[in-house]
């Protein structure tokens, strides 16, 4: 049962605000459109569900990210299959074509790097951001982002290399 203390305008805000961050992280974990707006979705119900109490609009976000980014994992778990990017669908979330490249290769990378470089380097966050958000420490993040950047230059190696 949803709890009402949210107006019908703070939900309207809400949606409006923050749907494409929650889509852009949910379409990095799944490389899917459709599971990512399914996993939006989601998010949103469990916010309205949930009806948290915020210390900070940044404490919202963080909270929604963390939100969707389970969601979404437990998404991919459940699904046996793994997807192919649709290119004219990262287009569409936001992602330039000088950027295609590099966010193909961030997709075909192990999930604990995908989550941290995407936080990183199309969000903005910082290390300590992220990891309050993903629910690990700050050298782990720094960590996964090094081991992330690394696995992406071999990859671009690799194609340079042919």
């Amino acid at each position: 049962m949803m709890k009402q203390d949210k107006t019908d305008q703070e939900i309207r805000e809400l949606v409006e605000v923050y749907s494409s961050l929650i889509f852009r992280i949910s379409y990095c974990i799944l490389c899917d459109r459709d599971d990512a707006e399914d996993a939006v979705q989601e998010t949103f119900l469990r916010y309205l569900t949930k009806a948290p109490e915020f210390n900070s609009e940044e404490h919202k976000k963080a909270w929604l990210i963390k939100v969707s980014a389970n969601i979404s994992k437990n998404m991919l778990r459940m699904r046996i299959r793994r997807g192919a990017i649709n290119l004219d669908e990262v287009k569409e979330i936001g992602i330039s074509d000088c950027d295609l490249d590099t966010f193909e290769l961030m997709m075909s990378l192990p999930q604990k790097y995908k989550l941290v470089l995407t936080l990183r380097y199309v969000e903005n966050y910082s290390s300590k951001e992220i990891a309050g958000i993903v629910g690990i420490s700050e050298e782990a993040v720094r960590k996964r982002l090094q081991k992330g950047r690394e696995l992406v230059k071999k990859e671009i190696e690799g194609i340079e290399s042919f």
